[in-house]
């Protein structure tokens, strides 16, 4: 029997787990490579035979997505899978041209084929865009779990740069785990806060072998989204975050509008940072895409730990995804900065060096600041060195990690904390009812 030619089109996430689930075991498919994008160091590498199955004992090539054409033609490919998230619809488009020119069809997998059914209860997180504020609502949601008695393991979307095999089941509840794990500044910031807080958190390739382990400790699954994609596990609850700092951004991103569909509560948050016409704008987009949802506000409030910054010169570092393909200009590094009375923001281009120079190079258009990128050691060690040469007073990180932990920096640091806060619309407490229900947990007084 002749077999379909699939090549998957992804960044080290949505692709791999589009595998596992809907061709890793059919007969009638051959997935011949991915192509990768987002992240650097990805190309050039293999999907391991380990994680690929019995058909694949050489493992899946993976390569840069500029050979997309190239591939289609040499590989006899008849159907190319976009599998990655946070790009704009047009975006998603002009691949399709690619690959419709190049004579493949070109497929979306929808949340029917990939989402995986839990034993537990799940409460899931997403967003319209990476940088709306999707950890600091799964942080917040924990917690509201851990105050009725209720055991969350939260289960965060895959950011597999290293060891692809090693990395198939990662189960992290220590700072120690994090470094056994060799994890990257990216991951360091979604899994620390909550191994601070106490809680347990999976992450890695094969999140069927995943929701297995985390099933056993878990009374809830809490899924944690990464950029915008949409939930690997079919949520009992599904919560969105919108950002009125990108407003129109609901409508125009891939797969943020699907969230924004599917979800049963969406949270529009940084309503202290957003113009009230642009509040009013992602209200009446939500409203329009999706009418059943329940809509709340919240704002992000900031607090600092470390030496005072004000009348000081600061050298801003911020979560770096929100910066590139986030398309922010600045984070709550910056915002903080100018809230706290900090006397100036040292530009840091003339002193970047490597990788850090070439993001900032590409996006000419953020503020002074730097991006917290650390993909992999080189990357690191590029970072650690552009904070080392900028002339500034202190380091104001708002990257959730204490960047003391992995850099060694010649100036003190002060750390930019920023918490989720309700201010309207149905409180979080009495959203969550329904998990608290399928848990078996006595109802809230008065409920």
């Amino acid at each position: 029997m002749d077999r379909k030619r699939v090549l998957i089109m992804g960044a080290a996430g949505r692709d791999f787990h589009d595998f596992n689930v809907v061709y890793r075991n059919d007969p009638g498919t051959e997935v011949v490579a991915f192509t990768a994008t987002q992240i650097p160091g990805i190309a050039g590498r293999r999907y391991p035979a380990e994680l690929a199955g019995l058909m694949y004992e050489g493992g899946i090539p993976i390569v840069s997505e500029t050979e997309l054409e190239p591939l289609i033609s040499e590989r006899g490919v008849d159907e190319v899978v976009f599998a990655y998230s946070d790009v704009s619809h047009e975006t998603v488009m002009h691949a399709a041209s690619r690959v419709l020119a190049a004579g493949a069809d070109f497929t979306l997998l929808g949340p029917g084929r990939t989402m995986l059914k839990s034993r537990r209860p799940v409460l899931a997180v997403g967003a319209t865009r990476t940088g709306a504020g999707k950890s600091q609502t799964t942080r917040y949601l924990a917690a509201l779990l851990a105050d009725r008695g209720i055991t969350p393991v939260v289960i965060r979307h895959p950011m597999p740069y290293g060891d692809l095999a090693a990395q198939r089941v990662q189960r992290y509840a220590t700072y120690e785990d994090l470094d056994r794990f060799e994890t990257t500044i990216e991951e360091r910031e979604e899994y620390e806060p909550h191994l601070d807080a106490g809680r347990v958190v999976y992450a890695g390739v094969d999140y069927e072998a995943i929701l297995h382990e985390a099933e056993i400790e878990a009374d809830v699954i809490l899924w944690d989204g990464g950029n915008n994609d949409f939930p690997f596990y079919r949520p009992d609850l599904f919560v969105v975050v919108a950002d009125p700092l990108r407003p129109g951004d609901e409508r125009r991103y891939h797969p943020g509008e699907t969230n924004v569909r599917m979800a049963d509560v969406v949270i529009i948050n940084k309503i202290d940072s957003a113009e009230p016409a642009a509040i009013d704008a992602v209200r009446a987009a939500v409203s329009e895409l999706n009418p059943t949802a329940q809509i709340l506000t919240a704002r992000s409030d900031l607090t600092l730990a470390g030496p005072s910054i004000k009348g000081k010169r600061v050298i801003v570092v911020e979560d770096g995804p929100t910066l590139t393909h986030g398309g922010m200009r600045y984070g709550a590094g910056i915002v903080a900065a100018r809230r706290f009375g900090a006397a100036r923001l040292v530009d840091p281009r003339p002193a970047a060096v490597g990788s850090i120079r070439e993001v900032l190079d590409r996006y000419p258009a953020i503020e002074p600041l730097v991006p917290a990128m650390g993909y992999g050691p080189a990357q690191i060690g590029d970072l650690e060195a552009t904070l080392n040469a900028v002339d500034a007073d202190l380091v104001l990180s708002a990257t959730p990690i204490d960047l003391a932990r992995v850099l060694k920096l010649n100036k003190p640091i002060t750390r930019v904390r920023y918490e989720l806060a309700e201010v309207g619309g149905t409180p979080l407490a009495e959203v969550i009812e329904p998990i608290v229900r399928l848990v078996g947990t006595p109802a809230l007084p008065g409920m």
